[in-house]
């Protein structure tokens, strides 16, 4: 519950223009402060462009709308009324105290959701306890998703949903001491597509100088050549007979453009020259496009794109078991789709024998979520890890193993369990279905626990446990009994050993 202070609304400057904030229990609060202006109209697919500057007082009370997307937002919405309107563009700030002199550690939050789901005003990205028991100015925004933020069309830029990141980014340099942060002490945060989308900033040369930190929750390794991407865009266009490019699309309305996209989304199958892609959730991801993303991290990392920004990454355990709970597919995996699923994911020319000769005992279910959580999540975390190593920077790795207790248990630690622990949002997005109706006493110790380790690599960039080294490969194990060993995942990350993760091609 939200307890709203009766004391003077503090007001403040932005760079654009004045903004009024509320008062809620203990931090200010300021809620859709535009950074770029709507893409729409002439901005459509393009670059952002710098916001508008606004005469008199703006009240920055209310989350801007989200940006176009395929579905209702389901769980990610968590019920709330979604406001309406163009300004996708936002930024919310929450603040111990709007004192330029305060000059906290900001923490700037990335959304996950597939790079086609999102929203920054969901209750799941509550940054209220963040902010106030790490003492931490935290940041929340809006970027495009779906056609708008990551299809590759012609006349535009790719990875428009990156370039709003990196525009909300130099938001926060040019405007953050006037909310009390310190703008020489920025970490980045995501979780799942957010994640990827950091690995992705860690790689641009545009983003280079705005963060000096970065959390990596659950990264996702799919990254797009730009044949592929520049295919999947087409497919994509073809569904309302028309062109992927922009004087065909910017005619179409945003929210009616998304429902092409949903279209491919559901019939990826269909096109086995995407390879692996074909078998995911997403037809969208960032772009390798040479230009706005010019290599995939991990050969960017390793020769030291981001070796002046410490890093903290990791997966949980059991990623992909979520997505075989939303599908209905827990305990249903027969042997065919298990091997078709470890010929499609396994690394090298013979995936399935690889995987059945290291778990021999592991029957289809286990073997069909361990090769998609390996390829998916686990094994590009370590290896990202890794690469930050041999590019002469500093990572710090983990692995969330506790195990989720709603819905009987059957989750395990599963993909999205951080995000309700880390943010204490029990109640909303994923938080009821993993965590039950009421969160235990060990969810909610473990809540202030993930806060508490976050909030110290905020402000000091040391998490409480050693850097990564490809020699003893320490990995701190969040779950009762936080402890630190060697990387758990050990058959896995020898079978993965000699896999090299970049841009997924065209096939054919």
């Amino acid at each position: 519950m939200t307890e709203v202070t009766a004391r003077p609304e503090p007001t403040l400057r932005t760079t654009a223009g004045a903004v009024r904030g509320r008062r809620e229990n203990g931090l200010v609060v300021f809620r859709g402060i535009p950074f770029a202006q709507p893409p729409i109209g002439a901005a459509r697919f393009a670059a952002p462009r710098p916001v508008a500057e606004w005469d008199g007082v703006r009240d920055a009370f209310e989350f801007g709308p989200p940006p176009p997307q395929e579905t209702s937002f389901g769980n990610r919405s968590g019920g709330a009324v979604l406001p309406k309107g163009d300004d996708w563009l936002t930024v919310n700030v929450w603040t111990p105290d709007p004192d330029p002199a305060a000059r906290r550690p900001v923490l700037v939050w990335i959304y996950g959701g597939a790079y086609k789901l999102g929203f920054s005003g969901s209750p799941g990205y509550d940054a209220q306890h963040i902010a106030r028991d790490g003492d931490l100015v935290v940041v929340t925004l809006n970027y495009r998703l779906g056609i708008e933020g990551f299809a590759r069309i012609d006349g535009a830029p790719a990875n428009r949903g990156l370039l709003d990141q990196v525009a909300a980014l130099d938001w926060v340099r040019e405007n953050i001491t006037a909310f009390g942060g310190d703008p020489d002490q920025v970490t980045v945060c995501g979780e799942s597509a957010g994640a990827g989308s950091i690995a992705a900033l860690l790689a641009m040369p545009s983003a280079v100088g705005l963060f000096r930190r970065a959390i990596l929750q659950s990264l996702p390794g799919t990254f797009f050549s730009d044949e592929l991407a520049t295919d999947i865009a087409s497919a994509i266009a073809a569904q309302i007979d028309l062109r992927p490019t922009v004087a065909d699309l910017s005619g179409v309305d945003p929210w009616q453009l998304t429902d092409a996209g949903a279209a491919v989304g559901a019939s990826m199958r269909q096109y086995e020259r995407w390879g692996a892609v074909a078998h995911t959730i997403t037809a969208f991801s960032p772009v390798v496009d040479g230009d706005v993303l010019p290599k995939a991290p991990w050969q960017a990392l390793a020769e030291g794109s981001a070796r002046d920004v410490t890093v903290v990454v990791g997966h949980n355990r059991d990623e992909f078991r979520l997505f075989l709970a939303l599908g209905g597919q827990l305990g249903t995996i027969a042997d065919a789709q298990a091997t078709h699923a470890l010929q499609v994911f396994g690394p090298g020319s013979d995936g399935a024998q690889t995987y059945r000769t290291a778990f021999p005992s592991a029957g289809p279910d286990e073997l069909f979520e361990l090769v998609q959580t390996d390829w998916l999540f686990r094994m590009p975390a370590l290896h990202l890890a890794e690469a930050q190593a041999a590019g002469g920077g500093r990572a710090h790795l983990y692995e969330l193993t506790w195990p989720a207790p709603g819905n009987g248990g059957a989750l395990g630690a599963c993909h999205g369990l951080d995000g309700p622990l880390l943010f204490a949002a029990f109640g909303a997005q994923l938080g009821p279905l993993l965590l039950g109706p009421e969160p235990s006493a060990e969810a909610r110790e473990l809540s202030a626990y993930m806060r508490a380790r976050w909030s110290e690599f905020v402000r000091t960039g040391e998490p409480g446990w050693a850097a990564y080294d490809p020699e003893q490969r320490l990995t701190h194990i969040l779950d009762t009994k936080p402890s630190v060993v060697a990387y758990p995942e050990e058959t896995s990350r020898g079978l993965w050993r000699d896999h090299v993760f970049s841009a997924l091609p065209l096939l054919g």
